[in-house]
């Protein structure tokens, strides 16, 4: 599941690139979490848990359905 995660990742990070900031995966759980990083302009972002959840979560569970929840470590 974990390779899975990194190439839905790899359709959010242009975006998140764009705005000077990225993503980093931390693990994948057996459970379905996903824990990843939010980095440069992204870490510490007022919208930073917008965009986790209304993009890179929505996007991850869209590519890969058995992704339960992101959370940001």
């Amino acid at each position: 599941m974990k390779e899975l995660v990194k190439k839905a990742l790899e359709k959010v990070r242009p975006g998140l690139q764009a705005d000077g900031g990225d993503v980093e995966l931390i693990d994948v759980t057996d459970d379905g979490v996903v824990k990843v990083k939010l980095t440069g302009a992204c870490h510490g972002c007022p919208m930073s848990q917008m965009t986790l959840k209304m993009g890179i979560e929505k996007i991850l569970k869209q590519q890969v359905p058995s992704i339960k929840e992101v959370v940001s470590v």
